[in-house]
């Protein structure tokens, strides 16, 4: 006879979330309401806090509850249970905001891949707070300096109009053709050409300003308000060219051949600004400049580059910002 095997216990379906519960202060024992995320977590909480918040759940609570026994509610514990669609992670964020700040820090919005399920739970659940938070959040300079392209995936996704364009303009410091993207799916194709042409119009702008110096001249006025760039001293006599003398005719201002050190930075920025047209491209190529400048054995120009070149350079990126300004990214919102 054949030993029978003992029955094992019976397993919970894989595509039923086992229910937990949130950690603090979505754990209240005197909370009155329990959402349950779609990842089975549930969170206990107070339907003042998120009526005070969100209107949507100011009508839903004030909505007439049907006598025990005559409704197909779900209840635990004596609560409520709301089943929402929102995961735990994005529904912990979304009621941070939700709870008064001695109870519930806001959440950091710095990783932009739960920017955009906040923003859709803000929306959903007329949540206007959270969709400035979100906002501020694609505006900030130092994710904008390293994502732009993905500020502007999220944004343009969610129809913010001012922040995608404050991306398109931060994505200037970068390669007219990106690199892939996590968030690249979020855009059409129509975006991405957008944005590309956009790039391209700033580029040709720019390149204006390579070709007639006409805006330097103006500025200093003379070669007399800009020694330096032929290796004049103080005492307004020629040093001879002491770094050497530039031969690209591209780059004589006043028609007189300039320094070695500062053509082979004009041509530099020439090709670079092909690609990237931002004041922060001739800016860096500037502190680059710079640096090799005082490496070398000149001590008259290694005295002066860091002051003239930072004011060059800033000159410089004063009128791409002038010329990209006026070039519109060619979207409609």
């Amino acid at each position: 006879m054949t030993p029978q095997r003992s029955s094992s216990p019976m397993e919970l379906p894989v595509d039923l979330p086992v229910e937990t519960c949130a950690s603090a202060p979505f754990d209240h024992a005197k909370a009155d309401v329990i959402l349950r995320s779609a990842d089975g977590v549930e969170f206990r909480v107070f339907m003042l806090f998120l009526s005070l918040a969100s209107p949507f759940f100011e009508t839903l609570f004030s909505l007439p509850q049907a006598s025990d026994g005559a409704s197909d509610q779900e209840m635990k514990d004596g609560l409520a249970v709301i089943v929402v669609s929102e995961d735990s992670k994005t529904l912990d964020s979304f009621l941070r905001f939700c709870y008064p700040s001695t109870l519930a820090e806001d959440p950091s919005l710095d990783n932009l891949t739960e920017v955009l399920s906040v923003l859709a739970a803000a929306r959903k659940y007329s949540l206007d707070l959270i969709e400035r938070k979100v906002c501020q959040a694609l505006a900030n300079p130092k994710v904008l300096e390293t994502e732009p392209l993905r500020c502007f995936a999220i944004a343009r996704n969610a129809r913010l109009k001012h922040e995608t364009i404050t991306a398109a303009r931060h994505n200037l410091r970068r390669p007219l053709i990106p690199a892939l993207f996590a968030e690249i799916n979020l855009i059409t194709a129509s975006d991405l050409l957008a944005l590309m042409t956009y790039h391209k119009k700033c580029i040709i702008a720019v390149q204006t300003l390579m070709k007639d110096l006409k805006w330097m001249t103006e500025h200093y006025g003379s070669l007399n308000g800009c020694g330096w760039l032929v290796g004049r001293n103080n005492e307004s006599y020629f040093n001879d060219y002491c770094c050497g003398q530039g031969t690209d005719k591209r780059f004589f201002p006043w028609n007189t051949a300039p320094l070695a050190w500062w053509t082979t930075y004009m041509q530099e920025i020439y090709e670079l600004l092909q690609d990237s047209p931002s004041g922060d491209t001739v800016r860096a190529a500037a502190d680059r400049t710079i640096q090799k400048v005082r490496s070398a054995t000149c001590a008259a120009c290694s005295g002066r580059v860091k002051v003239a070149m930072t004011e060059f350079s800033n000159l410089l990126a004063l009128k791409i910002e002038e010329v990209v300004t006026p070039i519109e990214l060619e979207m409609d919102f």
